[in-house]
């Protein structure tokens, strides 16, 4: 499903205007992004939660050459599925 499709849904279930569905889309999007830009969980009730991870810097090797590399600190998303979502999907 791409977010067009979402737009395409939230047009027809609601009976939206298309721009209006498109703003609404985004919008959730939006919010989700800068929640996680905060570092901040996401949780929505009978889907999942979505989690910000901190991962300290490590060493690593290129595959190519063998030389070894500091690989840097990054923040990492992650995804859980709610049990519902679980249940629904391996009934």
């Amino acid at each position: 499903m791409t977010k067009a499709d979402m737009v395409e849904l939230v047009y027809d279930r609601i009976g939206v205007s298309k721009r209006e569905a498109a703003r609404i889309v985004e919008m959730i999007f939006d919010l989700i992004k800068e929640t996680l830009e905060r570092g901040e969980n996401v949780k929505i009730s009978g889907f999942g939660s979505f989690n910000i991870q901190h991962k300290k810097p490590r060493r690593g090797r290129n595959p190519q050459t063998g030389e070894e590399i500091t690989i840097s600190a990054r923040r990492v998303l992650s995804f859980k599925a709610s049990n519902v979502l679980r249940e629904h999907l391996n009934p």
